[in-house]
């Protein structure tokens, strides 16, 4: 999968997602590719470095979601 086409599905998929969900685990991103999880992972880590998707993590736990999305990301800014 080319990543411009990688980058559409999951901003799309996300968007749409957002009033109920914000945050999602790496094998939610890898079903939205249709994707094995090595070929995905090249293309969510792509995403992260160009700011479209950025990581949150719990401490045990790693999730991803749009840059600027969530409750967290407010509590950030205030910081």
């Amino acid at each position: 999968m080319e990543y411009n086409e990688a980058k559409e599905k999951i901003v799309e998929a996300l968007q749409k997602k957002q009033k109920t969900k914000t945050k999602f685990y790496f094998n939610d991103l890898a079903k939205i590719l249709e994707e094995k999880p090595r070929v995905a992972k090249k293309l969510i880590n792509q995403m992260i470095q160009e700011q479209v998707l950025e990581y949150w993590s719990s401490g045990s736990t790693t999730l991803y979601g749009l840059t600027g999305t969530g409750k967290q990301a407010a509590a950030e800014d205030e910081a």
